[in-house]
């Protein structure tokens, strides 16, 4: 088998579906079923253990690379990173679908490993159960991508799935391919035989950008520029504003495997799903009697085939059907079951009206560490800081609001204008509108500061940044 393997996670879905656990700044790869490793945790180790492997790219989001790389920090701390794995990542300013991921990739692993590097797509945001089932599937992808093949898997369609797309497959010959169809469609698709589109690529690098540059070439080549004028340190390629600006937003599917001659499939069944709606994510809750699965600390009666979850609240629930109940800390979700695929409109109606629900939760990390919005009203909010020992905010000034910082717990070093201060626990400090300012923690213990703000906006966007680590 030639062609070393790379897996590549694609870590750019928002999870809109799943609000409001999935989040703008703390979207679906985030979230951890039951409480255990995030979904992209979950990923990585998918593709780290098989093997051969060297390194593992991520393709992400820059504003999630602290993020991600904490998730990936856990599992080495916890000693489940396989020994000789590192961890590589190509960072993107803002989302262009998945083509353009895996265009950047592919490019990056031709340059580093050679046109006959095998490339493995592998989205953050799957459950696969069965990884010995999985790694059968990518051992023979492996031998059709050596061979020139764009290699898609297709998993067993069990249920009329409107939210998946389909293949309909002769052997490993894809026939064609389906985008997400209706209802009654895809109840066709099913009885069919048709596999469900498992959104997994596996693709030797030069091959996969020459398809593109025969189907859609200004994607490779956007990608070429942006690589040439891209900061590259140790371990992150950091992909330019304006040169990714160019890049086209595409699907691979539509760019690249509904046109192309040299798609093949995979059939496999590793117990795979997409995490799409809210019933996928809660398939692991074990039902009660009445079909009721739920999380948290909750009372249900004669309630039936309901989906309740809660993450601090005790929730009392009596007579309900069919329903959604889904409680974080700062927003509640009531929907209808069978319109769980529509959750993501309540997503974009937030966007639209620029709430913070859409983009935060009440609890934000950041690469310093991490707030919490307390408490909040008309001119003012409440939060929580904690910085990590050695880290500290960027140096900034606000153009709507005052600041107010009282030390908790630690010790903090105080940029206010043009003096700097060290403040201990009982000790504060008040910001001004326009001042610049700089909050830091140089010791070796945690610093807790509560936060007052005060003014006419105080929206997380009044920030000037003039220096940040």
């Amino acid at each position: 088998m030639s062609g070393k393997l790379t897996p590549v996670i694609l870590s750019g879905g928002a999870g809109t579906r799943l609000w409001p656990l999935s989040r703008g700044a703390h979207p679906k790869p985030f979230i951890r079923p039951q409480g255990g490793l995030s979904l992209l945790q979950q990923a990585f180790l998918r593709g780290a253990r098989l093997g051969g492997v060297a390194r593992v790219l991520t393709v992400a989001n820059r504003a999630h690379l602290f993020t991600t790389r904490d998730h990936y920090r856990e599992l080495a701390e916890r000693g489940d990173m396989p020994r000789g794995v590192s961890a590589k990542f190509i960072l993107e300013p803002f989302g262009r679908n998945t083509a353009a991921a895996l265009a950047l990739a592919a490019a990056r692993i031709e340059a580093a490993e050679g046109a006959d590097a095998i490339l493995l797509a592998l989205p953050a945001d799957h459950l696969i159960a069965d990884e010995t089932a999985f790694a059968s599937a990518v051992a023979r992808a492996r031998e059709l991508a050596a061979d020139g093949r764009i290699v898609v898997f297709g998993v067993p369609a069990r249920a009329p799935e409107s939210g998946y797309g389909y293949i309909e497959a002769r052997g490993e010959k894809v026939a064609r391919f389906i985008e997400k169809p209706p209802p009654e469609k895809a109840r066709e698709h099913v009885r069919a035989g048709c596999l469900w589109n498992a959104g997994m690529f596996c693709a030797a690098a030069g091959a996969l950008l020459a398809e593109m540059e025969t189907h859609c070439p200004d994607i490779p080549r956007a990608a070429r520029q942006c690589l040439k004028s891209a900061k590259v340190s140790d371990d992150c390629v950091e992909i330019g504003e304006k040169a990714f600006a160019a890049m086209r937003a595409e699907s691979f599917d539509r760019a690249v495997m509904e046109k192309t001659a040299a798609a093949a499939v995979v059939a496999c069944d590793p117990g795979w799903s997409d995490i799409g709606s809210w019933s996928a994510l809660s398939e692991s809750l074990p039902p009660d009697p009445r079909g009721n699965r739920t999380e948290g600390d909750i009372t249900a009666l004669e309630c039936g085939d309901c989906i309740i979850k809660t993450e601090n609240r005790v929730i009392g629930a009596l007579g309900l059907r069919n329903l959604l109940v889904i409680d974080t800390a700062d927003a509640l979700l009531v929907a209808d079951k069978s319109r769980e695929q529509e959750v993501s409109q309540i997503y974009d109606a937030l966007k639209k009206r620029r709430a913070e629900a859409h983009e935060y939760h009440a609890g934000v990390e950041r690469q310093w560490g991490s707030y919490t919005v307390l408490d909040s009203g008309p001119g003012f909010k409440v939060k929580r800081l904690e910085v990590r020992p050695g880290k500290r905010l960027s140096l900034q000034s606000h153009k709507h609001r005052n600041e107010h910082w009282t030390v908790v717990a630690g010790e903090a070093t105080v940029t206010n204008g043009d003096e700097t201060v060290t403040l201990r626990a009982n000790q504060s400090a008040y910001i001004a509108r326009t001042h610049k300012h700089r909050l830091a923690n140089l010791t070796k213990k945690p610093l807790v500061v509560i936060e007052v703000q005060t003014g006419g906006y105080l929206g997380e966007d009044d920030i000037v940044r003039y220096q940040t680590d």
